[in-house]
């Protein structure tokens, strides 16, 4: 059964690597997976690409429209078979980036390359209106993940994707349902015990805690996610788990976000512990 799930969270929190790692390791346990990633940077799959950065759809629309594309010509193959697409976005000062999101569904699926084992959306989270929230309105993204920090401004926008998640349920064509959250750590103070506790309060659960790392960075500098360059490490294990975990997850919730007093006393909670 194919998995649609979508990693949301605030920019520069990790999601790309986040997302690469698991795609990697995805990968490797025989699974079919098309990596798309919906930020403008376009450099969600770069690690999965040995530091390439490759065309994005709206980019080739620009050049030529989007009647002669092809398949070949938007979908890159990358560590371990992973199948890669980056959306991108208008010119800068340009329009909206979440247009692109909308344009490039709708390429692929004219392709006919919507389809894997599992499809993974890089999606920047710090806002979920509009096209960033397309993943989850229009019915692609089934599973969303949070991906957060103990950080106060993380778990903020974590707590808002929330609200778009419980709002976008209700909608014939949207199936998005909260399927946990993953903490992607700062080395904070109880940082795993926050963040497993604020999961909890939404409805949902944490279901990785990512250590924060040196061979992360190691591995980026030498343009690898880190199930390539250091596929023995404690770190790599870590992301076979999340693997795992998302294989198996079956829980799907409609999250109930915290109001902004709660969230500031349960996160300031823990930093004057």
């Amino acid at each position: 059964m194919m998995k649609q799930i979508a990693l949301y969270g605030k920019g520069g929190i990790g999601k790309s690597t986040t997302s690469a790692n698991l795609s990697a390791a995805l990968s490797e346990q025989g699974c079919d997976i098309l990596q798309i990633g919906c930020d403008p940077k376009r450099d969600s799959t770069r690690m999965l690409m040995h530091g390439r950065l490759i065309p994005t759809v709206m980019d080739l629309v620009r050049e030529r429209g989007d009647r002669s594309l092809t398949l070949n010509e938007v979908v890159y193959e990358g560590y371990h078979g992973v199948r890669c697409v980056e959306a991108g976005g208008p010119e800068p000062g340009v329009g909206c980036a979440g247009r692109g999101i909308i344009a490039t569904f709708q390429i692929l699926e004219k392709l006919g390359a919507l389809h894997a084992d599992v499809v993974v959306y890089d999606v920047l989270g710090d806002v979920v209106c509009g096209g960033f929230a397309m993943p989850m309105r229009e019915g692609y993204a089934e599973e969303v993940y949070l991906v957060t920090s103990g950080e106060l401004m993380s778990l903020y926008a974590a707590n808002n994707i929330c609200k778009a998640i419980s709002r976008l349920s209700s909608r014939a064509r949207s199936r998005c349902r909260l399927a946990g959250v993953i903490c992607n750590a700062k080395n904070l103070p109880r940082e795993e015990e926050l963040v497993s506790e604020f999961a909890e309060k939404i409805g949902s659960t944490m279901i990785q805690f990512i250590p924060r790392d040196q061979v992360v960075q190691n591995a980026e500098l030498n343009k690898r996610t880190v199930v390539e360059y250091a596929p023995a490490s404690r770190q790599a294990e870590v992301y076979r788990s999340l693997a795992r975990q998302i294989l198996n997850n079956r829980r799907l919730d409609i999250p109930i976000p915290l109001e902004m007093d709660d969230l500031e006393a349960l996160a300031y909670g823990y930093l004057r512990e």
